[in-house]
């Protein structure tokens, strides 16, 4: 996250009534709801993962084990488990 001066973007009138509360302290303002973005969206890292459970799911449909899913994938066979039985 990065700082940014409130007097290099926000209005003298805007910065008055924030002075009202707070003066001297740094403040984060979050984006808006409709704004956020799931983990991994913007990296590609969600992606990733729903390919490999996508494939983990399909090789357990097709007669491989648990166990031996956990093993190839280095994961436990709990995290298998719940790959392969979530919908």
């Amino acid at each position: 996250m990065k700082y940014v001066k409130a007097t290099a973007i926000l209005p003298e009138t805007l910065i008055a009534e924030i002075q009202k509360y707070v003066q001297g302290e740094a403040i984060y303002i979050p984006k808006p709801e409709a704004t956020y973005q799931k983990w991994g969206t913007r990296s590609g890292g969600r992606k990733l993962l729903d390919d490999r459970n996508r494939k983990i799911k399909h090789l357990f449909q097709n007669g491989s084990s648990i166990a031996q899913l956990a093993e190839d994938y280095f994961l436990s066979i709990e995290t298998i488990k719940k790959i392969v039985y979530t919908k």
